[in-house]
């Protein structure tokens, strides 16, 4: 099986960010499943808020395009989302909205791209109501394969050690058989 690619990134760029935490160790564990792996920051692709006009006026952003095309490489992607309101949080609503504008892409052209998601919240129940949303952003939206197994971390404040690590032993196994679910699926449409 040929090593795949996957992107893995979090729907948030606060510091000391608990998605940005679990986005790290899954490309860890990504890693060790043998997938190719690229982090990045949304950080990096600063967009204005989606708007039909803007587009008509100025098209599509160059960090919308950077990113349609970062994504286009890959046959996977992990995406870890904090729950906001609860919901997915803006930022992360955003970058799909344009990366799914882009006329090169567009939404046909994630049909091949599996997905995997996760989320943290400090709450009782671990973002699963950010991912509702999130699950139907990526299958229904961008019309992409999501595989089935899913992590929620709830209470993420108190789950991670000093060295980035899960400290409860379940979720650490859950996010294993979800890396290895996504290079699995992700690898055999590498090939």
């Amino acid at each position: 099986m040929t090593a795949p690619r996957i992107l893995v990134f979090a729907g948030s760029i606060r510091t000391g960010s608990l998605s940005a935490r679990l986005a790290a160790l899954a490309a860890k564990e990504l890693a060790l499943a043998d997938a190719e792996v690229t982090k990045i920051s949304l950080a990096d692709y600063p967009l204005p808020i989606y708007d039909g006009d803007l587009e008509a006026k100025k098209g599509i952003p160059d960090n919308a395009a950077r990113l349609a095309r970062l994504i286009a490489a890959q046959q996977g992607v992990f995406i870890a989302t904090p729950e906001y309101n609860n919901s997915v949080p803006p930022l992360l609503k955003n970058a799909i909205d344009w990366v799914s504008r882009v006329e090169a892409s567009g939404p046909a052209r994630y049909r091949d791209k599996v997905f995997g998601i996760g989320s943290t919240s400090d709450g009782m129940i671990g973002g699963a109501r950010a991912l509702i949303d999130l699950r139907k952003i990526v299958q229904a939206g961008l019309g992409a394969i999501l595989i089935p197994t899913k992590i929620e971390i709830g209470r993420a404040q108190d789950a991670f050690d000093e060295a980035g690590e899960l400290i409860p032993e379940a979720p650490a196994k859950l996010l294993k058989r979800l890396c290895r679910q996504l290079v699995d699926i992700a690898g055999r449409l590498a090939d």
